[in-house]
């Protein structure tokens, strides 16, 4: 059995990233991905809209904050060496009455404060950028804000691990803690030290090294509907003004990395983690789980997710779906919309204590394990610095490990 120096859990954007970050730092060492499906991106990392975004929706104290724009540059050049697509299409952000005028207004401050580009737009600038697009007297406009293929990227990331000596263990999925690594379904695997990338069982695998016991994952179902009819009633992303209160962004069109166009996503809670579709991958323990808290959730009417429980759940009748992506654009034909596209879940943190939704990215750890514990959206846009995050996090905390012993 081969000892390697690293084993990361998951093979997702950010497993990958981090794999290809820890090979560019430490060359001479050995790295193992562990994934328990056939094939990498297989969760949300090939099931995200594909939008890089620019960095403006999140405080300028926030992790998201200080790895988005760098990130989105990051991952467009990566994409251009590779020769990749990338869609420059850029990004509208409408209002729909006074209130949401405000909301605009804080998002114009917090993209100020991130060193964000973005500029104000009248009714009559919009026609310039996408001739449908509806707002209540103006818009914001991020020209960095791009599309690209994330399955096309995570494809790309395999073929450079891979080219790098980067071992990836297929259908490995993990079943425990390990003195010496970790138990896979093909085996164990033996590793100095374990990243945990796993996405919507982090919270698990954490717990079993002694971390992630304040939160707990709340998973939620993001569904898109293409538009058939064509690709050209919308040339450019069309956000409506978000609930900073919470992390979802609303349903809004996507212009697609080869100018589909497509609108979502949904935030259904979901009653198990990998609820796709119909009784697929349930699991009763999961269920029971997710049930409690998400039940105390609708009793407390925690950051109103009553509210946002019975809106979200609307959302699978198609006709109201369409509906609220008519409010963004008008001379959209309802009826040219195809059937809902693959899901994906996301895994959002929860914490325990507070039932507050975690909104920043999470990473706990130590001198022999690391565990992203909140990777949620825009991580596929930070994943490259945010990778580099996690590695100077894992040197920082051995550093110290290290140092201690010298002192004992």
């Amino acid at each position: 059995m081969r000892q390697y120096d690293y084993v990361v859990i998951g093979a997702g954007i950010i497993g990958l990233t981090i794999a290809l970050e820890l090979k560019s730092r430490y060359p001479d060492a050995s790295i193992a991905v562990a994934e328990k499906e056939s094939d990498v991106a297989y969760h949300a990392s090939g099931r995200n809209s594909g939008v890089l975004h620019a960095g403006f929706y999140y405080t300028a104290n926030s992790l998201k904050a200080k790895f988005a724009r760098e990130g989105n540059r990051a991952m467009q050049q990566y994409c251009r060496s590779r020769g990749l697509a990338v869609n420059p299409c850029g990004k509208l952000v409408v209002a729909g009455d006074e209130e949401e005028l405000r909301g605009l207004e804080e998002l114009k401050r917090r993209g100020d404060a991130n060193g964000v580009e973005l500029h104000w737009m009248s009714e009559e600038d919009i026609r310039k950028v996408d001739p449908n697009a509806r707002t209540f007297r103006k818009a914001l406009f991020s020209p960095t804000t791009v599309t690209v293929d994330p399955l096309q990227v995570c494809m790309s990331m395999k073929r450079d691990a891979l080219g790098l000596g980067i071992d990836l263990h297929f259908d490995a999925k993990y079943e425990g803690r390990w003195e010496e690594g970790i138990m896979t379904g093909k085996g164990p695997i033996r590793a100095a030290y374990v990243v945990n990338a796993a996405g919507l069982y982090a919270d698990r695998i954490a717990r079993d090294y002694g971390f992630g016991e304040r939160y707990t994952i709340i998973p939620f179902k993001g569904m898109y509907v293409k538009y058939v009819k064509n690709k050209t009633d919308i040339r450019t992303n069309i956000y409506p003004v978000p609930n900073l209160a919470n992390p979802f962004l609303g349903v809004h069109y996507t212009k697609t990395v080869d100018g589909s166009i497509k609108i979502g996503p949904t935030a259904i809670p979901a009653f198990w983690r990998e609820q796709y579709r119909g009784f697929s991958r349930f699991k009763l323990g999961e269920f029971l789980h997710i049930l409690y808290y998400e039940a105390k959730l609708f009793v407390t009417d925690s950051f109103r997710f009553r509210r946002l429980a019975f809106q979200e759940m609307k959302k699978y009748f198609k006709p109201h779906f369409v509906r609220l992506s008519m409010k963004l654009a008008g001379n959209v034909d309802p009826d040219g919309f195809g059937p809902f596209m693959r899901p994906g879940i996301r895994a959002q943190l929860l914490d325990k204590k507070t039932l507050e939704l975690v909104q920043d990215f999470i990473v706990e750890g130590d001198d022999r394990s690391m565990h992203v514990l909140n990777a949620v959206s825009p991580a596929f846009t930070c994943s490259i610095p945010f990778a580099a995050y996690v590695v100077d996090t894992i040197a920082a905390r051995r550093s110290a490990q290290g140092s201690e012993m010298e002192g004992v």
